[in-house]
């Protein structure tokens, strides 16, 4: 994911102390129940599309932009699947930051799946049971967001 200015803003004075932010992760379906996947350019690895809310943003409306800015989909949020907060990541350049991510199910209403960012190398959608390799906590996302189980909460630390 691309590092918001206001980030950008916060590193000039905070260097590369640890930051507590807050991310969303999208889990969106289409009319055939497949799930939309993004190849991401910084890693090369099969991913859920997610980001950082802009200030005052609300989390839903950040999902929503993240598809539609990543991969060219539109989609409307039809609930929360998990609140999480994720274990702290150092990136290369030393940066480190802990995010807590709020999961929403959502629904494609529109647009095609294609690149329409440079965070992308390949945008697709997959059949629930032919997913590329994903992380454990993204196949975990997907499960949930599959069933109609209420909003899951971690109740334990990393």
């Amino acid at each position: 994911m691309a590092t918001p200015d206001f980030i950008r803003a916060v590193r000039a004075t905070a260097g590369h102390q640890l930051l507590f932010l807050p991310g969303v992760t999208a889990v969106v379906f289409d009319d055939a129940g497949r799930v939309l996947l993004a190849r991401r350019a910084d890693t090369g690895k099969w991913s859920l599309i997610g980001g950082i809310p802009e200030p005052g943003e609300q989390p839903a409306a950040t999902a929503v932009r993240e598809v539609q800015e990543e991969t060219a989909v539109e989609c409307v949020v039809e609930r929360v699947v998990l609140v999480e907060t994720l274990p702290t990541v150092t990136y290369p350049n030393g940066d480190q930051c802990q995010y807590m991510d709020t999961c929403f199910r959502c629904r494609a209403v529109g647009g095609q799946a294609r690149v329409n960012d440079d965070e992308s190398l390949e945008v697709g959608w997959f059949p629930v049971d032919a997913l590329p390799p994903l992380r454990e906590g993204e196949r975990f996302r997907i499960k949930q967001a599959l069933t109609e189980a209420p909003t899951w909460f971690a109740t334990t630390s990393h």
